[in-house]
């Protein structure tokens, strides 16, 4: 009798407790991958040729970061990135999102060499915005974090382009 009880009670336990490791699991989201810092919230696609396929579906500009995990003008640019409110927004809702850490076989992407951080603009029609650039004539389109209202501004550019085309 007493090994009958004892059975339902450890059966009874099992389930309890296999139950509340699905409840945990559950309520701690693990952070997205994609995002590599940039922002948890935005849907980021994992290659070039995605990010084009899907500007190309949305009809949404396509916003490629290039980036190094062990640059300092990287990580400094990321923090505040991630932080602007605004921009999260419209990386959220207006484009399609792409951070990499290597370079693509798309020249088009490095049209003044291969340095980072750099971002790019990819319209629907798949052109690279060479005419989107921030501040610096000798890096076009690199940006610090002091440079977030370009950044801001620029992304707006390229939304604007794209509204006045259609």
């Amino acid at each position: 009798m007493m090994s009958h009880s004892a059975l339902v009670l450890c059966l009874l336990f099992t389930t309890v407790s296999s139950n509340l490791a699905i409840a945990i699991k559950k309520e701690k989201r693990p952070p997205q991958t994609l995002s590599r810092g940039w922002g948890d919230d935005i849907t980021w696609v994992q290659t070039y040729e995605e990010g084009l396929f899907h500007t190309q579906k949305s009809n949404k500009p396509l916003m490629v970061i290039h980036h190094l995990e062990d640059c300092q003008y990287c990580q400094a640019l990321k923090k505040v990135f991630a932080q602007n409110t605004e921009i999260q927004e419209m990386a959220q809702n207006n484009f399609i999102m792409l951070n990499l850490m290597h370079e693509t076989t798309d020249k088009n992407l490095s049209p003044d060499g291969q340095y980072v951080p750099r971002i790019m603009f990819v319209d629907p029609s798949l052109t690279v915005r060479a005419d989107i650039t921030g501040r610096y004539s000798n890096r076009l389109y690199t940006y610090e974090p002091q440079d977030l209202p370009l950044l801001i501004e620029n992304m707006k550019k390229a939304l604007k382009r794209i509204q006045s085309e259609l």
